[in-house]
């Protein structure tokens, strides 16, 4: 399921959709732009969201733009021990639901 070449049928969206894509735009650009929070550190974040969606698209795009931002190969991988982290501890935390009513 997963090509890097499908990202070119977002022009098809953008086609059919074009204030919506716009505004996607918009605002991502505005979410990732250098603020009280580095570029870098943006980006790292949206690397551990990315891995714990499991969107490969993601992974590709905000990996290189971190390492563009500066980012190293440990911040990447202390990144990837987060997300993890925290999949595994909501994997813990959900799984108290099975014991409701014991």
């Amino acid at each position: 399921m997963y090509n890097s070449s499908h990202l070119g049928k977002i022009k098809t969206l953008e086609a059919n959709a074009p204030a919506a894509i716009k505004a996607f735009r918009d605002f991502d650009k505005a979410a990732m732009a250098d603020g009280a929070i580095p570029v870098k550190y943006k980006e790292l974040m949206a690397l551990a969201v990315a891995f714990t969606t499991q969107c490969p698209y993601c992974i590709e795009i905000h990996a290189g733009q971190a390492r563009r931002a500066g980012a190293s190969d440990p911040e990447l991988a202390e990144t990837v021990a987060v997300a993890a982290a925290l999949r595994a501890g909501a994997a813990v935390t959900h799984g108290t639901h099975a014991f409701q009513g014991t």
